[in-house]
């Protein structure tokens, strides 16, 4: 296989020289001269007879290679194309990378392959994909307006209640297409990284009158160096390996950890800590949201992941110091309460090709953490004290394939809040749940197109409610 690279690599650098020789001939054949540069053109076509023969027995050789080899060989041999035309050299070590740079996306704690280009002792890479999510909603406690985010993707706290919806909403959204840049390297016997993924979620931009046009956002932005982390991305408390395959964004967001923010992680084979950034939230008097903004010590997860040929379970822990200083709200006093929660979840193989995922949530003063925060942190008692609020949440999500090309997801999802009502009032979430069934079909690699529908319910600590019947069309192609 080598040799075919190197023979194969030859014959494009010697046809370049021969494809500039000849170039040079024609340019320098005065009428004094035209005699010489007949000889030489016939020495290069007979040259080039020759390569072609060599080329004959190398293409022999290749059709007795694997199907993996194959690959790998018609993917080097466009990077000998592209260097050859470049007048580059690109030594057989850059050829044998894997892959060229390992990028991480939706978990940077485990390592995915991406098709990259190397230059220097750096490999860089660029993936993602385009996706198009065509959705009919239906809201029975009211309407979300044009351009609501509620009605690009599955938000529980957005879920109208109380009033009533005047008929299904037709809405055409792009907005999930993401682009994600890595490079990575090796400098004194280290191994550096760097990866920043953008998409156009929740963002401004033009409206649906004339250019539909959505301003990029930073996912991830971070840096590794050997077994650290520094940046923001995915909270190492929530397991992304273990969300559905669902076509909304999220899927059972109710039942889920979703979180990405700044932070320094460690990682030792299966033990992850981290510091990750604070952000207290407090539930006011009459159910509103403040952000005091002067936390004092960052949040602490501890987590453990349990990788076999069977799939993997994971098991995390957070640690939060809830901070408020007097007067942020009426009548409060400067108080620290301790957060904390634990989360279980995992990815089980069923059979060749099904599985079962799978999580489950408690804490308290752990709600921004849960379910794109349905509910806050804390409330503030009559003391002036904050009052951590206690939640429990969860899904389970089973895949099925009908064919190696289409499959099924069914998916339920829970969250349930313990709201001190006498201290937040009446209005605000107390539980929320959710069922999804889609049918995803892959024509070819990399190309999905699916329908998949969404009921959701969400009822307030007043008994008031308001449900979701969603029917989403996607397409969706990844690179």
């Amino acid at each position: 296989m080598t040799s075919t690279i190197f023979s194969l690599t030859r014959y494009r650098i010697l046809q370049s020289v021969l494809l500039s020789g000849t170039m040079l001939a024609g340019l320098t054949a005065p009428a004094a001269a035209q005699q010489t540069n007949a000889g030489l053109e016939a020495r290069v076509n007979a040259l080039e007879e020759k390569l072609d023969r060599i080329l004959q027995r190398l293409e022999a050789s290749d059709s007795q290679l694997s199907p993996e080899e194959t690959v790998m060989l018609h993917d080097a041999s466009k990077v000998i194309s592209a260097t050859a035309d470049n007048a580059e050299i690109i030594t057989l070590a850059e050829l044998d990378t894997p892959g060229g740079v390992s990028a991480q996306s939706a978990e940077p704690s485990k390592t995915e392959q991406a098709s990259g280009l190397s230059v220097g002792d750096a490999n860089f890479a660029f993936k993602g994909f385009v996706k198009l999510d065509v959705s009919v909603s239906d809201f029975s406690g009211g309407e979300l307006p044009s351009g609501n985010i509620g009605r690009d993707f599955y938000i529980p706290a957005l879920v109208p209640v109380g009033g009533s919806g005047d008929g299904p909403d037709l809405d055409f959204n792009p907005r999930e297409t993401r682009f994600i840049f890595a490079v990575n390297s090796e400098r004194g016997g280290h191994d550096i990284s760097g990866l920043i993924e953008l998409d156009f979620q929740v963002t401004s931009g033009g409206d649906e009158r004339v250019s539909n046009s959505y301003i990029p956002r930073i996912r991830q932005g971070y840096i590794t160096f050997d077994n650290w982390l520094l940046g923001q991305a995915w909270s190492t408390f929530q397991d992304v390996g273990a969300l559905p395959d669902n076509l909304d964004f999220i899927g059972p967001t109710e039942g889920t950890v979703f979180i990405r923010q700044p932070m320094i992680r460690y990682t030792n084979g299966p033990l992850q800590i981290s510091l990750e950034e604070p952000e207290t939230e407090i539930t006011g008097p009459d159910g509103g949201r403040f952000l005091p903004g002067d936390d004092i010590a960052p949040d602490v997860v501890v987590r453990y992941n349990h990788k076999r040929n069977w799939g993997h379970l994971t098991l995390a822990g957070i640690a939060r110091a809830l901070h408020i200083e007097d007067e942020i709200i009426p009548g409060a006093n400067a108080d620290t309460a301790i957060g904390y929660g634990v989360s279980a979840s995992g990815k089980l193989n069923v059979g060749a090709r099904d599985d079962f995922r799978f999580m489950a949530t408690y804490g308290e003063g752990i709600g921004r953490y849960i379910g794109v925060n349905i509910v806050n942190d804390a409330a503030v008692n009559a003391n002036g004290k904050l009052d951590t609020i206690q939640t429990i949440s969860g899904f389970a999500s089973y895949r099925h394939f009908w064919a190696p090309n289409l499959r099924s997801n069914i998916t339920g999802g829970y969250f349930k809040a313990d709201n001190p009502v006498t201290l937040v009032g009446d209005t605000v979430t107390d539980q929320v749940y959710s069922a999804h069934v889609n049918l995803i079909y892959t024509p070819v690699p990399k190309l999905d197109v699916g329908v998949e529908y969404i009921y959701a319910n969400r009822e307030l600590e007043s008994g008031v409610d308001g449900s979701l019947n969603k029917v989403q069309f996607s397409t969706k192609y990844s690179f």
